[in-house]
Order: structure tokens, then sequence, then C-alpha cells
């Protein structure tokens, strides 16, 4: 073994030195194009500008240690263990680089898919991030000299293991991975089950799907609910929905005129109103006679399913004061009296009556 001198450590630490600094460069360097990146529409160079940031450090501190090794003038032996350390270094980074590369590009194409929902779909995202690194493990390993063939048959036998274990979990995962899959929901969707639980889809991950209730709380939901349980889409075919109000007229009105005045209220509804459909009918259909009323609905359109409550309560309060405004009250109920006379006659008597609306 060669003495090292004093001239090969200065080198090494100047090598070194130098190395450090254009990490420092490269990484500024890169911050600011990610920075530019981020300023475009387009996802992709955001995703390729952070491979650069994330590689720059680690591949230019490693270049530097090997320069600083070969200064040194290391025995043979001791370069060959250090180059295959650094190798196997430079390749569990390289993979961790391509799995935050890989994961942001699926979740970046799940969202572009979706319409640009603002949600994250974790599922396969992970999966892909879990596949990168066990294969850059492997890579690694293989690197150093270790034989991977027994780990992948030891690998084999353990996972039917865990998979008897973990029943459960992995049918969760894999309902997950069916429902994205089959796009049956997705995040941004507001769905309802037939158990109850309804609410606007956040995220699907490995094990469960999680859900915002109207009331902003968090519902989590397995993921294997879905398969065997009726599910609602609010969103599917299309994301606008039609909106049914109910409402009875008595039948001393005029209808023709009443379904006019209805007509244009709900047209003006859809114009004022935030998530009301501009260019939608307002459709109004007497459908059933009651004891004292003739039932008809009113068929309005909203942009998104949370929108419809906003759209009932306008409609509602302009469709009142318009009525009263045209002279129509509201109907109430009414009940015809048969009052006997002591000759056994009987003579219809009736409450007072007032004609109009009820809703």
């Amino acid at each position: 073994m060669d003495d090292l001198s004093w001239e090969r450590i200065i080198v090494a630490a100047i090598v070194l030195a130098g190395a450090l600094a254009i990490a420092v460069i490269l990484r500024l360097l890169t911050g600011r194009l990610f920075k530019r990146a981020g300023d475009t529409r387009w996802a992709w160079d955001d995703l390729a500008a952070r491979l650069v940031r994330d590689l720059a450090v680690p591949v230019s501190v490693i270049l530097g240690l090997w320069f600083a090794a070969k200064a040194l003038h290391l025995p043979r032996g001791t370069l060959d263990v250090t180059a295959k350390v650094l190798v196997a270094v430079t390749i569990f980074m390289v993979s961790l680089a391509l799995a935050r590369l890989i994961a942001n590009s699926v979740s970046s194409f799940a969202l572009t898919g979706q319409g640009g929902a603002a949600a994250n779909v974790t599922i396969f995202a992970n999966i892909a991030r879990v596949v990168v690194i066990g294969v850059g493990v492997l890579v690694m390993l293989q690197s150093l000299g270790v034989s991977i063939s027994p780990l992948l048959g030891a690998l084999g036998v353990g996972g039917l293991a865990v998979a008897l274990a973990l029943q459960d979990t992995l049918a969760n995962l894999f309902a997950g991975v069916h429902v994205l899959a089959s796009k049956t929901i997705e995040p941004g969707d507001y769905i309802k089950l037939a158990t109850g639980q309804e609410g606007y889809v956040v995220d699907i991950n490995w094990r469960n799907t999680s859900i915002r209730t109207l009331s902003d709380n968090i519902e989590v939901i397995p993921n294997q609910r879905f398969s065997d349980t009726i599910l609602t889409n609010y969103h599917r075919p299309a994301q606008d929905m039609s909106i049914m109000v109910y409402a009875k007229v008595a039948y001393e009105v005029d209808l023709d005129r009443v379904e006019e005045l209805i007509t244009e209220v709900g047209e003006d509804v859809m114009q004022d109103v935030q998530g009301g459909v501009e260019d939608s009918s307002v459709l109004v259909r007497f459908d059933d006679f009651n004891d004292a009323t003739v039932g008809f609905h009113v068929i309005l359109r909203s942009t998104e399913f949370g929108d419809q409550f906003l759209i009932k309560h306008e409609f509602l309060k302009r469709l009142h004061r318009t009525l009263r405004e045209e002279g129509v009250a509201p109907p109430y109920w009414h009940h015809r009296v048969v009052l006997s006379d002591q000759t056994g006659a009987t003579g219809p008597s009736e409450l007072p009556q007032k004609d109009g609306l009820h809703l």
C-alpha cells in the first residue's frame, strides 16, 4: 500500500471542494430552471426540471468522491470497493429520483384525464413508486455482487404468505385499482352509496377512499365497499344534472298563465344564479290531481350537484314573489262539512277557501 502524501490529500480535498461548489451552483441553476418551468402550462417540463434538480447534487458529490479517490491513488482493491459502493449509491439515488418522476407523471396523467380535478390519485402513484424503488434496490444489490435469485425466490414464497395474511388489504387494493381503471368514480365526483354515505371523492389510495360531505367532513370508506354496494355517481355520464321542484296550484287558477309565470322565473334563475345552465329549457309538467290542488314539477338544470341548493332557494323565492305580485295567493287546506238538521236532511257547509300556489 502506497503511503498517502500531503500533496495527494490536498488534491483530493480540492477536487471534493470543487465538486461541492459545482453541486451548489447546479442546485441554484436547477432551482431557477424549476421555477421557470412552473410558469408554463405544460406539466412535463416541471417533471423534467424536478428530475434534474433531484439528481444534480448527489451525482456531483458522487463524482467528486470518485475523482478524489482516484487522486489519492488508493490500492486497487480499495478503489474497486469504493467504486462498487459509489455505483450502488448512484443507483439508489437515481431510483429515488425516477420513482418520484414516475409517480408525479402518473398523478399528472390521471388528473389530466379527469379534467383538472383538484385531488390526488395516490393509489397508482404509490404502486409506481414502490415498483421503481424495488427494482432499483435489486439492481443495487446486484451491483454489489449480491445474488438476487435466492432473494427473488424468498420474495415469492413470502409474498404468498403475506397475500394469505392480508386478504382484506389486498382486496381493498385491487378494488381501488379496478375502480380507477374502470372510471366508475374519480376524484371530484359526487357519489352516494346505498348505505347512505355521500359526498365528493377527495382521494383514492391503496386501502380506502376519502369523500368530503356537504358539511365539510371527511368520510373514509374501504375500497372493497364499492364492489359490493349500489353506487350513484352524480357526475356520470355528465356533470350537469336536472333539478326537480314539486309544487301545487288550486283548481281555480289559470294553469296556462301559471305555466308562463313559472317558465319566466325559471329562465331568469338560469341566467342570474351561479350554477344555472343558461341555454337549458325550463319545463313545467302538471302530473296529478290532489284533494284540492293540481300538482306539477318544474325541471331546471344545474352545472354541478352542489349548485342545486342555491338554485332551488332562489327559484322558490322569486316564484313566490312573482305569484304574490300577480295576485295568486297560496292555497290553504279546506274541508267540506256536512251538517244534518232535525228532519234528517243534510246540506253542505264549506269553510272559506283561497286559491293560489302551495310550495
